[in-house]
């Protein structure tokens, strides 16, 4: 299984907006051959201290995660390569809704605990 996972720095006062987009998605997707599920994650403004063994608010951006789940790297960029893919992105979001460019990384599984 891959695993494709955009980090996305949602510009501050935008992060409703962008929550919304995702809720109310074409679920093209969802139809994709090799396609497993998506899962859409929030930054949580806070982080283990190793230091002080205390859990402290961040200051930094933090990002949001956009992870798609594929049977094969194929699947993923097949549906890149798909009408479907351009439809699904035909939206374009505000410039302004980011603070700064995303980050598309792909990961293979090697190993889960997920229960079957």
């Amino acid at each position: 299984m891959f695993v494709v996972t955009n980090r996305i720095p949602v510009a501050e006062g935008h992060e409703a907006d962008f929550e919304d987009r995702f809720k109310k998605r074409a679920h093209l997707i969802d139809k994709s051959p090799g396609f497993v599920k998506n899962l859409v994650l929030r930054p949580v403004q806070r982080r283990f201290d190793h230091k002080t063994g205390a859990y402290v608010e961040k200051e930094e951006q933090g990002y949001y995660l956009v992870q798609t789940y594929w049977e094969t790297e194929e699947a993923f960029w097949d549906w890149t390569n798909s009408e479907s893919f351009r439809a699904a992105h035909s939206n374009r979001p505000p410039v302004e809704m980011f603070a700064g460019p995303n980050v598309l990384e792909i990961h293979e599984v090697i190993q889960t605990t997920e229960r079957a």
